[in-house]
């Protein structure tokens, strides 16, 4: 398909990107990815660091030239083999992590520099956009205020508004979270998200933490050297990884080794029959169990044996060994305490996912 027909064709999404690939020297930090981000959604996009995230970012925002594929914003074409829209043409907001506020600018003149020349008042002077994206932040109140003044929320809240205040296409932000402690971590979450979801502002918002992406995200992208190894919301994530890298990598999970026939729908395991959410693909499995799916009683002559015990107050791991078999943890409630060198019964409810062994 030419580059005319790719301008002219009605897509349904805000951003897509086809086949986009980036190689620095010999590294390839992005390769071959196609991502798509709907209208008001916020997509995160989750992986180890150094995992090509960043990247995708500097490629849909402009900062970098891709060597391959294209990106279109709301079905304009953007980046391509022949095709390059400068970054302040493509209608994009950028949070960076440091935020990047002017120190020498009140909050109000930070959120009117996103506006650009032609729409702002000049300092001291507010515009009804500039008030309206800081009523939306929760930061009227200190619009004359300087950013050394604010917590490190609000600057964050500052960052996000002047983002906001354009209008653009598509918001991204990077690991926006990283410089808070863990105390406000969860708050300002919960406040960008509101945030964003009052805005209806289609969002990429990149992590290498797990619990930020599931609980601010509509869709999860995860990443791993440069590739997109699968797209789901959260919980379809969390139920279903693709790969035994998703599986480890979302959530905590174990890898148990298992034998079945192709085909089958559960497997004998020393701990007992194990269902599988999607029949057997081949002989030798391998079975990722989330610690929450372990059941514990005692029975004197059990197959497992308790190894270890972290407590965290609302509930409690659990490690238990068995043997050459290798071990599982089983997350369990505050009350019930094992002991360490106690022979348990581990078992396993509902159905896992199966991956044929590496």
């Amino acid at each position: 398909m030419g580059k005319d027909n790719l301008r002219s064709v009605p897509r349904p999404f805000v951003v897509e990107c086809r086949g986009l690939s980036k190689a620095f020297g010999n590294r390839r930090a992005v390769e071959s990815v196609d991502l798509e981000v709907r209208r008001g959604e916020v997509l995160s996009l989750l992986g180890p660091s150094g995992c090509g995230k960043t990247t995708m970012l500097r490629l849909i925002a402009g900062f970098e030239r891709p060597d391959a594929g294209d990106v279109l914003l709301d079905g304009r074409h953007v980046a391509g083999p022949t095709t390059n829209v400068a970054p302040e043409r493509r209608r994009v907001g950028f949070v960076f992590q440091d935020y990047a506020l002017f120190p020498h600018l009140t909050v109000a003149d930070n959120v009117a520099y996103g506006l650009g020349p032609k729409r702002r008042f000049g300092r001291g002077r507010s515009s009804p956009r500039v008030d309206e994206m800081l009523e939306l932040v929760g930061l009227t109140d200190v619009s004359d205020e300087y950013p050394h003044q604010l917590s490190g929320g609000m600057q964050q809240r500052v960052a996000i508004a002047r983002a906001l205040a354009p209008g653009p296409t598509i918001v991204l932000l990077d690991e926006p979270f990283s410089n808070l402690d863990a105390a406000l971590r969860a708050r300002v979450r919960d406040e960008v998200r509101a945030i964003l979801a009052t805005a209806d502002a289609s969002t990429i918002f990149v992590t290498h933490d797990q619990e930020e992406a599931l609980s601010i995200a509509d869709r999860v992208a995860v990443m791993r050297e440069g590739r997109v190894h699968q797209v789901d919301s959260p919980g379809g994530l969390y139920a279903h990884p693709a790969d035994r890298f998703v599986a480890t990598f979302v959530g905590d999970a174990q890898l148990l080794l298992a034998r079945a026939e192709r085909g089958a729908s559960s497997v004998v395991t020393p701990v007992g029959a194990v269902r599988l959410s999607e029949p057997a693909p081949d002989a030798a499995l391998e079975l990722a169990i989330r610690p929450e799916q372990v059941r514990l009683s005692r029975d004197g002559s059990g197959v497992g044996v308790v190894t270890g015990r972290t407590f965290y107050g609302h509930d409690q791991l659990v490690e238990v060994s068995l043997g050459e078999t290798g071990t599982l943890r089983a997350r369990l409630g505050p009350a019930q305490a094992f002991r360490i060198g106690e022979r348990v019964s581990p078992s396993v409810v509902g159905t896992v996912m199966a991956y044929a062994a590496e």
